[in-house]
């Protein structure tokens, strides 16, 4: 396969800066990327649609789809990155360079760089050959609330059938991953002077119990939950961030603390919530001190695809890998609400994303494009498996 087209589609979507962030000052829009990957599909023959993202200014998600049925093949990933390492990285993050049998640069592996393979592997389709349709989806904000894919969910759009997103997991399919929850803590409490302790209330000491409190929950959830597909195999509470008081020699009256919840499929987060609220308030009951809760984050579930479906199979039989389980989170659950049985498979690697310097191998695309052309094959033009009819 000759390069020339792919690697200055990949330097395109490169160049486009489209940050996701929790901090006001470094989110941006990804309408850019957006645009240049519907032009993409559109001279191909993909029918648009541009769908804006609700109370987000300036993010949208794209489904370009050739072809008519139900059961389409969804081809998906998300268009923004996380924020860049200022000062780490050897080169603009948004210029593509490549070197060593790599391509450097913010989205190569994590994920703009799928898109440009999707391209490639299409390149010479015709919608004529279709039995069923092939949907290409790309989402906004999946590195912070996933408000793309959360729209599609309250949209309630079919999509199709089957899906693949493009996530660095090494060519490698995954049909489970962990699911996340990040939530804030604060303790109020009542300044005063450090020589008389009854001269107020010590909101660090009360969260000193609150953290004892909730690494016994943390234990117990341990106990009650195990899967040994996960190299974790059981759920984490990560302790990520604590701040209080101003002084050594005031009453600390304000603590803070941040914690990340990875939790199993089949754990519920509306119902962690409230376990974990529940262990904070027991912590500092008759204390006198107040709590205030936060959603950080407001989460996205668990995700598990059964082992039997078509997509997992196929993925497994192409890649001769056994379908895995992952502790980082995907727009999979999402998918899956929509009645797609979703698997986790691209061709960077999870230790490349988020890191300064990010790169995808050189050797990773043909076997990618191939994978895809199969797939696609598979799916879209044989006639369809059994189980995905």
């Amino acid at each position: 396969m000759a390069l020339n087209n792919l690697i200055p589609n990949i330097e395109s979507l490169i160049a486009l800066p489209s940050v996701s962030s929790a901090h006001a000052a470094l989110d941006q829009s990804n309408r850019a990327v957006i645009d240049l990957l519907a032009g993409w599909f559109a001279e191909l023959g993909f029918r648009i649609e541009i769908m804006d993202i609700p109370g987000r200014p300036g993010r949208a998600n794209l489904i370009a789809t050739l072809g008519r049925g139900d059961n389409a093949l969804v081809l998906a990933g998300h268009t923004d990155t996380v924020p860049w390492d200022e000062g780490q990285w050897t080169q603009d993050p948004f210029t593509l360079k490549q070197a060593d049998d790599r391509l450097y640069g913010l989205g190569t592996a994590d994920m703009k760089g799928f898109f440009a393979l999707i391209i490639e592997a299409i390149r010479d389709l015709d919608a004529k050959d279709l039995k069923q349709p092939l949907v290409i989806l790309a989402t906004a904000d999946e590195e912070t609330s996933m408000s793309g894919a959360k729209a599609l969910v309250s949209s309630g759009r079919k999509l199709g059938r089957h899906a693949i997103i493009g996530e660095p997991t090494g060519l490698r399919p995954v049909r489970m991953h962990k699911g996340i929850m990040m939530q804030a803590i604060h303790l109020l409490g009542q300044s005063g002077h450090s020589s008389n302790p009854a001269l107020g209330n010590n909101a660090l000491e009360g969260m000193h119990k609150v953290i004892s409190n909730l690494i016994e929950w943390r234990d117990q959830l341990g106990r009650e939950h195990r899967d040994d597909a996960f190299e974790v195999p059981t759920p984490t509470l990560n302790l990520g961030y604590i701040h209080g008081g101003d002084n050594p020699n005031r009453i600390c009256a304000h603590c803070e603390m941040q914690v990340d919840l990875r939790p199993l499929p089949g754990m519920d987060l509306g119902s962690l919530r409230e376990q974990m609220g529940a262990r904070v308030r027991d912590a500092v009951d008759g204390s006198g001190l107040g709590v205030e809760l936060k959603s950080l984050f407001d989460g996205a579930p668990a995700m598990e695809t059964p082992a039997q479906a078509a997509i997992v199979a196929a993925t497994e039989r192409l890649t001769g890998h056994a379908a895995e389980a992952v502790a980082f989170g995907t727009e999979g659950p999402f998918l899956n609400a929509l009645g797609m049985d979703t698997v986790i498979l691209g061709p960077g690697d999870i230790n490349q994303a988020h890191q300064p310097d990010e790169y995808l191998g050189l050797e990773r695309l043909n076997p990618m494009v191939e994978l895809l052309r199969q797939l696609i094959r598979e799916f879209c033009i044989d006639s369809p498996p059994e189980n995905g009819a």
